[in-house]
């Protein structure tokens, strides 16, 4: 690995290189990443003291999630010495294995913002980096129902914003087209997306991070960074090794800050950090449900049931799919921050469930975040599952697992954008922050990795 041997590796640690060892199963919407260890403790420290010729590397990233990975590994490969640095003992174990694993195609992002443009271009560098590396994923599409006439010009809307976005394969659908792909959802029109579809984001992190090692990389698990200070040609780093207690400091010639839901404080700890440049966190959570066994053949639509309205023809009724074939999306409510309780597969054909939309408290530390589900937060579920599947019985829906999205616009206001900051905004050179990486995170990990490349280059 890069520079390994200008390393000093504490407590006995011989070697910083970690093991994969990721589950391959679908479906198990609670699992996390488990990345072990070779040693409880992945602290690292410079021989002798750092000055701005001797560096403990060149670039450290904050942050093992999905974009975090990403990141190290395109300046990996760029020939770059990367650390990667993640307080937890596993990678991706908060957002980025706590969410639908929807691969988005670009449709409910205002047309121009970094979402959009990074949702649309990422889309297509995931799915081919999936064929290429044997990633699980599933170009399966989507559909968005319109359940009332009400809602018919917000879907038009929908379809013309997904357009300017650069989604050129998107096709209105009347109700009986809606029924011909899926007899159980009942809707007065929707629109089909046949470019969303899903991904195995446990497998896609394993893959991300053996190649950022096999290109030279080094990952120090349970290394949470506590302060340091940001300059022109240095910046040093506080971090403390999560079990042990013990802190080292790091020296390196840039940072970068993909700490999702930590990003605000990590960037608050740094002196040369201009405060003014840090947005607000907002946290939201969001509780995923599955269905209750037995549930999903009661949830099939029966004889005489079908689009909204009207009774289903001979073929809609006799169709004998086992699940659904599709995501199946309401529209999203104005007003809230989420895209509606929608239906997702995985890739075992399991269903399931959400995310609603709970606001944290604004004194909400994201290290103590409750991620239990609970269950009265189905009854309002119900509602809004039904409005597009009127069949769900009662007692269908299980509590899942749950995830929380770092937003940057709070209740009430209009969706916030991804935010990168380079030295471009706050004046700090070498320095890149990424706040507000919420959905389509995922989906966009790869051109968000290329974006704050160029970002350092600069």
């Amino acid at each position: 690995m890069a520079h390994l041997a200008a390393y000093t590796v504490l407590r006995g640690c011989q070697n910083l290189r970690l093991a994969s060892l990721f589950s391959a199963a679908s479906g198990a919407a609670a699992r996390l990443a488990n990345v072990a260890a070779p040693a409880p403790l992945l602290a690292v420290a410079r021989r002798g003291t750092a000055s701005a010729a001797t560096t403990d590397a060149d670039v450290a990233v904050i942050g093992a999630g999905v974009v975090g990975l990403a990141v190290a590994r395109e300046l990996a490969l760029a020939g770059q010495s990367v650390i990667l640095l993640e307080a937890a003992g596993t990678i991706g174990s908060e957002t980025s294995s706590r969410n639908s694993e929807v691969i988005h195609a670009g449709l409910y992002y205002q047309p121009g913002s970094l979402k959009a443009r990074l949702c649309v271009e990422g889309r297509e560098m995931l799915y081919s980096f999936c064929q290429r590396h044997g990633v699980p994923h599933s170009r399966l599409g989507k559909l968005v129902v319109a359940t009332s006439d009400s809602q018919l010009g917000a879907l038009h809307a929908l379809a013309a914003q997904g357009a300017a976005n650069g989604v050129s394969d998107l096709r209105l659908l009347t109700a009986d087209e809606v029924a011909g792909l899926e007899p159980a959802v009942c809707c007065v029109a929707g629109l089909l997306s046949p470019s969303t579809g899903i991904v195995d984001s446990h497998s896609l992190m394993a893959e991300l991070h053996r190649q950022f090692e096999a290109a030279g990389g080094t990952t120090a698990l349970h290394s949470r960074v506590e302060g340091g200070s940001v300059g022109a040609t240095l910046h040093r780093l506080c971090v403390r090794d999560a079990n042990g207690g013990e802190q080292v400091e790091l020296c390196v010639s840039a940072v970068v800050n993909a700490a999702g839901l930590h990003a605000q404080t990590v960037a608050a700890s740094l002196d040369g950090m201009p405060p003014a440049a840090i947005p607000p966190l907002h946290l939201a959570k969001g509780s995923y449900f599955s269905l209750a066994p037995g549930a999903l053949d009661s949830l099939m639509v029966p004889p005489g049931g079908g689009a909204k309205g009207r009774p289903s023809n001979s073929s809609r009724a006799s169709s004998s799919s086992k699940t659904f074939s599709h995501l199946v999306y309401p529209l999203p409510d104005p007003g809230t921050a989420g895209l509606g309780t929608h239906l997702t597969v995985d890739l075992s054909g399991g269903v399931r469930f959400g995310p609603d939309v709970e606001w944290l408290l604004p004194s909400t530390e994201p290290r103590a975040i409750d991620y239990s589900v609970n269950v009265a937060r189905a009854q309002s579920a119900y509602a809004t599952i039904r409005a597009y599947l009127p069949h769900l019985p009662d007692g269908a829906l299980q509590p899942a697992y749950s995830g929380v999205r770092p937003k940057v616009a709070g209740p009430g206001q209009p969706a916030g954008d991804f935010v990168v900051q380079g030295p471009k905004q706050h004046c700090v050179p070498g320095l890149v922050h990424l706040f507000g990486i919420e959905s389509p995170g995922l989906t966009a990990s790869l051109a968000l990795a290329q974006h704050v490349g160029a970002q350092l280059r600069r």
